[in-house]
Parts: C-alpha cells; sequence; structure tokens
C-alpha cells in the first residue's frame, strides 16, 4: 500500500504543478460507453469540449494558472468547479471565466478560498476516487445502472459525484461512496431522471 501511494504522489506531482488548468483527453468514445451512459455521444463531446474550453481561458490568465488549483468537470452542459484559490477576487474570475464558456447551463462551484492543497493530498484525492470507483463497479442490485453513469471527483478528501441518475440509483451510490475510508464529505450534483 505505501509503495502504491509513493507511486501515485509522484506520478501525480509529475503531472500537477503549484496549479492544475490542464484539460484531461477523455478516452475516445466506443459503443461499449454509449451503452453504459445515458449522455448521448454529442452531449458527452459538448461536456468534453465544454471542460477543455474553460481549462483553456482559465491557462490564460497567467494570475490563475499560477496561484490556484481548478478542476472543472462537465455533465450534461452542468459544470462542476472545485479546487483551489487563494483569494475571492480570484475565485470570482475563475466562475465568471467558466460561465462565459459555450453550452455551459449551470455552474457549481465548489471552489475553496484558500492555498492550493499539496502534492500528497492530491494523491490522497487519487486514492480515494479509485476506491470509490471499485466500489461502484461492485453495484448489482439496480437494473440499467453502470458505474461508467457516473463522475467521481475528489477535491481534498470531499467527493462529488456527478451524473445523470434515477433517485434510488443515487441513493445506492451515495451509500456505497459512504463506506469508503478517508472521504471527509460527499456532494451529490445528480441530475435526476424522475
Amino acid at each position: 500500500m505505501k509503495k502504491h501511494f509513493i507511486f501515485l504522489l509522484l506520478a501525480h506531482s509529475l503531472v500537477l504543478g503549484a496549479c492544475t488548468t490542464a484539460a484531461p483527453h477523455g478516452p475516445a468514445i466506443t459503443a461499449q460507453m454509449l451503452l453504459e451512459d445515458r449522455r448521448t455521444r454529442e452531449v458527452i463531446l459538448t461536456d468534453r469540449e465544454i471542460e477543455a474550453d474553460a481549462y483553456s481561458e482559465l491557462s490564460s490568465n497567467n494570475t490563475i494558472h499560477n496561484q490556484c488549483h481548478v478542476t472543472i468537470n462537465a455533465y450534461n452542459g452542468a459544470v462542476l468547479v472545485t479546487g483551489e484559490a487563494p483569494t475571492e477576487k480570484l475565485g470570482k474570475k475563475i466562475i465568471a471565466a467558466v460561465q462565459t464558456v459555450a453550452n455551459v447551463k449551470l455552474v457549481h462551484n465548489n471552489l475553496i478560498i484558500g492555498h492550493p492543497i499539496d502534492a500528497a493530498a492530491r494523491a490522497n484525492d487519487i486514492a480515494i476516487t479509485d476506491s470509490v470507483k471499485k466500489a461502484l463497479e461492485q453495484i448489482r442490485t439496480l437494473p440499467d445502472f453502470s458505474p461508467a453513469m457516473i463522475k467521481v471527483i475528489t477535491e481534498d478528501g470531499t467527493v462529488y459525484l456527478m451524473g445523470w441518475v434515477h433517485r434510488d440509483e443515487g441513493a445506492v451510490v451515495i451509500n456505497v461512496t459512504r463506506l469508503q475510508p478517508g472521504i471527509k464529505q460527499i456532494i451529490t450534483v445528480f441530475e435526476y431522471i424522475d
């Protein structure tokens, strides 16, 4: 476990500098992915474009790029903004920039005003996210449910759950997530079908 944690810490610190505003490139959209996700191919592509455009916008501001740690996740046009900004003014600039991105329907502002978390905390977040995703893969009691329907984002021990789910699915996902170690808080950003 210690070797795994150190590896994650090193890998994550190489990818992330003092500030993270680099857009992740998602995997190719496959037929299997479309079977496991309730969003259409077009919506998935739009969500990826929202994320890329937001990261591009934020990276173009040197102050944000150098002083903040920002993570952008889009699901069905709703954008979750997490991370840290050292001042309220920078936090407001980040949210204002994200709100101007095309196709954004709603912005969930979960930025924390404070200095960016360190590499060890980020590595712990990766481990928590992996743990939650593995636990979601064990859900077998829900018909038509796939763990691929849920985006799991962890920021400083807080787990954010995004997805387009039925209320019973959301409840099971929350309960399964709650059982994972190291989680400080769970925040749902679900869009409910029913």
